[in-house]
């Protein structure tokens, strides 16, 4: 272990094994973030606490909280924020840009195909076995075709950067991505906690995406609509991103609504206004496939809104994202997708995947059940970062027992090699003083009609407890301002 010589980061232990963002090998402050280094570094860590608190402020008057299930009751908490940004080059970044694209492109043609003809399963690249035993694939769907041809509108890609320097995408999120209002968020705090670091790098701003996301929305508008009326649809105020839907919809103008504010009539949707009925072309929804309609649907469901999907198949609504679109999040799926890409597009990935085992493959099976203690171990159809085991954190017992459910269900579980994710100084709050965490990044891209668009930032999100490789906020992450640099 190291330690720095630089007021607030006199403290900071840096681990050379793990891949530092801001230091090189040797120790030393990486160019890009040389100036940053030296901004904060000019600060004592008595005047970082009162910054910190000031930007905690900022979240707490924005309304900036998200919900932690689990236990007697629900918490609501504030987004865990850390000031000290993390800094992506232009170099860099064209090759996550590029590669997100790519994968969203590739994974609405798929979308496509396994809903339509299913070239790509006759030709026996991906086995239909796995395709109908996804608990995300709708019948449904089947033949439907969605307004513009777009299934994922918005998808949101988790990549990591490993220890040789390179990044990997972890998975694929394509039903309901959050996080991007975090993005925006994060922004405005630093800028108003520490505005004058902005005035030594060009950044790209990250405050334009509801614009582009409502103009994009509109490109794949009903058939004989000339301007279309979009609505974000919530589950309520009780979801844990809340914040998130309220905020979208502020930001791109329309109206927030619940399903009990919609009814469909000789299958078009309207919204109830004191002004009587108005006609809805376009729904960003934010309720789960299997809850928007319970005359198709689950019949108990009181979030959605009855004959919403008949409306939908008639082609009289847009619904962002597509339903039925999880079958490309399933993370069975993500092991093919460098043939999806090539199937598709005739082009090789631009980002790798992380060598991912399935275990409804015996061979592979065979491979997790012995090294269970070297790997992750993923449910194919969670989100959240919820029922993940990290091999080398368990115990003789725990090992066990996952082993017993792999066994027991092995389509519902893939594995990975325990990838060390590189490591930002974060500041932590128990301490008052900076260390090591480990991040990832989530990047949003918008899909519409022959037009695509990327936020160029994306969701730095951190695992604030020592060594955990867990990032996600219901795990107890935080998160970081992102900052992509102009050429």
């Amino acid at each position: 272990m190291q330690k720095l010589e630089n007021q607030i980061f006199s403290s900071y232990l840096r681990n050379p094994s793990l891949f530092d963002e801001i230091f090189d090998k040797k120790g030393d402050v990486k160019a890009v973030y040389q100036k940053l280094f030296d901004l904060y570094g000019a600060h004592s860590i008595k005047d970082y606490v009162k910054l910190n608190e000031k930007a905690k402020s900022s979240f707490f008057n924005q309304g900036i909280t998200f919900q932690v299930y689990g236990g007697k009751e629900n918490q609501e908490k504030i987004f865990p924020f850390d000031l000290f940004p993390r800094i992506i080059d232009s170099e860099e970044w064209d090759i996550i840009e590029r590669g997100a694209i790519q994968r969203s492109k590739a994974l609405n043609l798929f979308l496509w195909d396994i809903y339509h003809d299913k070239r790509i399963i006759r030709q026996g690249i991906v086995p239909m076995e796995l395709i109908n035993s996804s608990a995300n694939y709708l019948h449904q769907m089947i033949g439907i075709d969605p307004p513009g041809g777009i299934y994922n509108h918005i998808s949101g890609t988790d990549v990591i950067k490993h220890k040789d320097g390179k990044y990997y995408v972890l998975e694929d999120n394509i039903r309901c991505p959050s996080g991007v209002s975090y993005v925006i968020c994060n922004r405005t705090a630093l800028k108003r906690a520490l505005f004058g670091v902005f005035n030594h790098y060009q950044t790209y701003t990250v405050t334009n995406y509801a614009e582009n996301l409502l103009d994009l929305l509109e490109t794949v508008k009903p058939k004989g609509v000339d301007v279309p009326n979009c609505v974000v649809i919530t589950p309520g105020m009780f979801n844990s991103a809340f914040y998130e839907h309220s905020y979208l919809a502020k930001t791109m103008g329309v109206e927030l609504v619940e399903g009990r504010d919609l009814f469909v009539e000789n299958d078009f949707v309207y919204m109830k206004t004191i002004k009587g009925a108005e006609k809805v072309d376009v729904i960003y929804r934010r309720i789960d496939d299997l809850f928007i309609d319970p005359l198709e649907f689950k019949p108990d469901s009181s979030l959605g809104v009855p004959g919403l999907f008949a409306a939908y198949k008639k082609g009289n609504v847009t619904l962002a994202n597509a339903p039925g679109t999880g079958v490309a999040d399933d993370k069975a799926v993500y092991t093919y997708m460098p043939q999806i890409i090539k199937y598709y597009l005739d082009e090789e990935p631009i980002l790798n995947n992380v060598h991912t085992y399935h275990c409804s493959r015996p061979d592979e099976l065979k491979y997790v059940l012995d090294h269970v203690h070297e790997l992750v171990v993923k449910p194919v159809d969670e989100a959240g970062g919820y029922g993940i085991s990290i091999g080398n954190r368990l115990t003789k017992q725990e090992i066990e027992t996952v082993k017993a459910q792999i066994k027991d269900h092995p389509r519902k579980y893939v594995a990975q090699p325990i990838m060390s994710l590189s490591v930002h100084p974060t500041y932590i709050e128990d301490t008052e003083s900076f260390e090591q965490r480990h991040v990832d990044l989530r990047t949003f891209t918008v899909l519409g009609k022959d037009r695509e668009f990327v936020l160029k930032g994306g969701l730095t999100r951190v695992a604030l407890q020592k060594g955990n490789l867990i990032v996600n906020s219901s795990q107890g992450g935080g998160s970081k301002d992102t900052w992509v640099l102009k050429k």
